[in-house]
């Protein structure tokens, strides 16, 4: 019989993942963490670990045949998936992993009859480059895939919408534009990247003019959108933003300010977004959710907090 209040985290070692275990915890939940640790790190559940809550980690991947094991013998009420398409995964063969994953989770989900999967998505590869007159983007826009991994994105929403019509797997999908926070390897966005540049006192780079633009959602904010979606948005896809563009350049501006460094613009990488927003109206109909935290109020609180 399934727990009450109990919770399962893939990926739970992770960025995101850490923060949502930090959040279920502090909200009462028994939390299962599932992490192979090929990006996420111990050190992120340092503060989950001493929280005094009901806390277990799993040192494992979801693909490996202990994971519906685990999933049969802890019955949680709902399933996180937060290691879809990771930052910087750029190989064909990881690209396609993420299909693999989500698949395992959904089929245990459906052989021990789990109430809900909640998985989150890049908004940036879910909707690829989207016209300026079309933004922020909304729910529902046909994509138009730029690569592998813009077309694996939508196939993990299909594969979610099949589950829950032939197997009655319920879903939320989040779709996330630029979440940043603490935690964050500076290699997975670029507040992260620009923060550890001002830390360690090297001029940041800028990848291309630094006019492309970004929805910079806080962390906390994604947090609070991952916790509504528990009981909330059952079989919708749903944007989590602030419908907010800001410049990479106007971004180094508000957090190199009180420096003395020079930010040097490099070669543009190829195939990356020139702009991205997404209109978050939905969240707010059917999580209740909208983001709080401005991009200023976010960077100053992160900048407190490493320093």
């Amino acid at each position: 019989m399934t727990l009450q209040n109990s919770a399962l985290v893939c990926g739970g070692a992770g960025f995101i993942g850490s923060h949502l275990v930090d959040r279920l915890l502090a909200d009462g939940h028994n939390v299962e963490v599932v992490d192979n640790l090929s990006t996420g790190t111990l050190a992120n559940l340092s503060e989950a670990r001493s929280s005094g809550g009901d806390l277990r980690f799993h040192h494992l991947d979801v693909l490996a045949p202990e994971f519906s094991d685990l999933i049969e013998l802890r019955q949680p009420s709902i399933i996180y998936h937060l290691a879809l398409l990771p930052p910087g995964v750029t190989q064909t063969s990881e690209i396609l992993s993420s299909a693999s994953s989500l698949l395992a989770v959904l089929n245990a989900a459906q052989k021990h009859k789990i109430k809900k999967v909640v998985v989150a998505i890049p908004a940036g590869l879910l909707y690829g480059e989207v016209p300026a007159r079309q933004l922020p983007v909304k729910e529902g826009r046909e994509p138009d895939p730029m690569s592998v991994s813009h077309v694996m994105a939508n196939a993990l929403l299909d594969f979610l919408i099949i589950y829950r019509e032939s197997y009655d797997v319920e879903f939320t999908a989040l779709a996330m534009t630029n979440v940043y926070g603490r935690r964050q390897r500076p290699s997975d966005g670029v507040v992260a990247a620009f923060a550890d540049s001002i830390l360690s006192h090297t001029d940041p780079m800028i990848f291309g003019s630094g006019r492309q633009t970004r929805d910079f959602l806080f962390i906390d904010d994604a947090v609070d959108a991952l916790s509504r979606a528990t009981i909330k948005g059952g079989g919708l896809l749903i944007n989590i933003g602030t419908g907010v563009q800001t410049t990479i350049q106007d971004l180094w501006t508000l957090m190199g300010e009180p420096t003395t460094l020079k930010a040097k613009s490099v070669v543009a990488r190829h195939g990356e977004l020139q702009r991205n927003a997404v209109n978050s109206t939905r969240a707010r109909i059917q999580l209740g959710w909208s983001h709080w935290t401005s991009v200023r109020a976010g960077i100053a609180e992160l900048m407190e907090e490493l320093t």
